[in-house]
């Protein structure tokens, strides 16, 4: 089992619903009180992807070192990608840059100029409204010869460092979000950011980098089991509600703005401060394996918002005595109401059999998730295929109601990827959905179709 880096998305998710269907354990609750009205989504569409990938994207070369990509956003016609890599192919050219990239969210797929030489690991990126400027999130102490902290803003026009903002973290920075509200969030494992006391997660102003007061959440705490593996409280990633209201949060803690809260907690994004929701579960203090502490690594919306999707890691649950049918949340992809109130249970949970999900991210048609999983519908199973399991390698996706959906014979999960490290990071947007991940071993791969170390594309069907 690998511990991977964290990913990071903005997602939205699909439709709701509700079905039995082999290997997958599934609930009845249902969401009472939805978070809100939410707006129109890109991605709320009428069918999924096409299983078969775009030709002529961009992918990580190959240095001789296992490289990776670690969040994809769009702004306005152009992607953006970060992570750990030095080189990228594209039009049969070889492109040198260090952990930050763009290029045409179209065909032919061009790499643009852009090369900010980030001489560290870059988790999360967001981008200005105008797509003008971009703040990042990671390790790192240089952006484009600029000494910086681990965070930055920068210009997407050439790269440079805005030296008013402030850019100094003193540990590492995962996630970045820009809910268009007035404050950029901003989470990790610092212990102080850009002057500001505040530990783990923190709101700067968009203009400076300063601590503006809007999160006051006093994040704390870490899980403690027998034998468990170190953890250190930390927030590594977040996802944007359709409406723009609230924002899922997951990472290490126990404690949030003095409320019980494990693996991951709802911010609602109030007029004058951020306060954390009702919206909770008893499963989301269950522990998995003693080497998989921390397990919720992704979130991703309904478009109507009455459901979160969450992906996971964990292997297999703390002091699991061999029996199946699995039970729990480790290694799954799972459907819970958004209702905000506690005492929730999932609408339904599909088992991989321990293999790691790290990625989550939806349409109106459709739940896609990612990792490096070698099943679905594995709930019997625990890494190898037990009775009724569906080969789902890489990705998988699934109907609103937890049904995977399969290849015309009905043997295999519809969607397929080299499994490598695991896809990291998913994006749906209205012309398909934007997978980052690694190349492993060499693994380039999606679909069946070689050429996409790093980044695939699959396009609306």
């Amino acid at each position: 089992m690998r511990v991977p880096g964290f990913c990071r998305s903005w997602t939205w998710a699909g439709v709701i619903g509700c079905a039995l269907v082999a290997g997958t354990t599934v609930f009845t609750s249902v969401a009472s009180a939805a978070v809100g009205a939410p707006s129109a989504s890109l991605s709320a569409g009428t069918g999924h992807v096409s299983p078969t990938p775009a030709k002529g994207t961009p992918q990580l070369a190959p240095t001789g070192s296992t490289e990776q990509v670690r969040q994809i956003v769009k702004c306005d016609g152009t992607m953006y990608a970060v992570g750990r890599f030095t080189a990228i192919e594209w039009g049969g050219k070889t492109y040198s840059r260090h952990n930050v990239f763009s290029f045409s969210a179209t065909s032919p797929y061009r790499i643009t100029s852009w090369n900010p030489d980030t001489n560290g690991e870059v988790n999360s990126i967001a981008l200005t409204p105008d797509c003008s400027h971009a703040w990042l999130g990671g390790s790192f102490t240089k952006v484009a010869g600029t000494s910086v902290g681990n965070v930055a803003e920068i210009s997407t026009s050439n790269g440079s460092v805005v030296k008013t903002w402030a850019h100094s973290a003193n540990n590492v920075v995962d996630t970045v979000l820009f809910p268009g509200n007035g404050h950029l969030l901003v989470g990790g494992a610092f212990t102080s950011i850009n002057g500001s006391g505040r530990k783990f997660y923190a709101s700067l102003n968009p203009s400076t980098g300063r601590d503006d007061g809007y999160l006051n959440l006093n994040v704390s705490g870490h899980y403690v089991f027998p034998n468990v593996g170190f953890n250190s409280t930390h927030v590594y990633n977040q996802q944007l509600s359709p409406d723009g209201r609230h924002v899922l949060v997951e990472g290490v803690f126990t404690s949030v703005q003095g409320q019980s809260r494990q693996q991951i907690f709802m911010l609602n994004l109030g007029a004058s401060n951020g306060t954390v929701s009702g919206w909770n579960s008893s499963e989301f203090g269950q522990h998995c394996a003693t080497k998989h502490p921390f397990y919720i690594k992704a979130a991703a919306w309904s478009p109507d918002q009455s459901t979160v999707y969450i992906a996971t890691t964990g292997f297999r649950p703390f002091n699991w005595d061999g029996s199946f049918p699995l039970t729990g949340l480790c290694d799954v992809a799972a459907a819970f109401p958004a209702t905000q109130s506690g005492g929730l249970h999932p609408k339904w949970v599909n088992y991989t059999g321990c293999d790691s999900l790290y990625s989550a991210a939806a349409d109106g048609s459709a739940v896609y998730v990612g990792g490096h999983e070698r099943w679905a519908d594995n709930s019997r199973g625990c890494n190898k295929a037990g009775p009724g399991a569906i080969p789902a390698r890489g990705m998988g996706g699934f109907t609103p109601g937890g049904s995977l959906l399969k290849n015309s014979s009905g043997t295999k999960g519809l969607y397929t990827r080299a499994r490598g490290l695991g896809a990291d990071d998913m994006l749906r947007t209205s012309a398909g959905l934007w997978i980052a991940s690694d190349n492993l071993q060499g693994s380039n791969t999606c679909g069946g179709v070689s050429g996409h170390a790093g980044i695939c594309f699959l396009p609306n069907s």
